[in-house]
């Protein structure tokens, strides 16, 4: 079942923006501890992009995207965004979402972002 759905990822231009959503259609974000991003790019390894800490103001950023991208969260419509500006080709990548509660992880099925230079 799946429960974290991610869309607006697609093709941009350097310099260029772009946001992604995440859906949760499972009611996991309003009891998650951590809700965010994460990203692989090609043959790389899965790494951090923004975390939300639940019930608190608490963000955390990959070194990567500091200063260019933005967490948030709807809380009304159960859906965490990242706002992505400044992107860069380095920024290509297959982005999913994620949220835990306690010992259990939940992960988006993946949207792909493609800078082109």
């Amino acid at each position: 079942q799946v429960q974290l759905v991610e869309s607006g990822g697609g093709l941009v231009q350097a310099g260029g923006s772009l946001q992604l959503s995440c859906t949760d259609s499972g009611s996991i974000f309003s009891s998650a501890n951590f809700m965010g991003w994460y990203r692989r790019a090609p043959g790389g390894q899965r790494e951090l992009v923004a975390l939300l800490f639940g019930g608190s103001a608490t963000e955390n950023y990959g070194d990567a995207v500091k200063g260019r991208f933005t967490a948030s969260r709807d809380t009304i419509k159960n859906i965490v965004y990242l706002q992505m500006n400044s992107l860069k080709p380095e920024d290509t990548a297959e982005y999913f979402c994620y949220a835990r509660r306690g010992p259990s992880e939940f992960w988006g099925q993946g949207t792909q972002v493609t800078v082109s230079s």
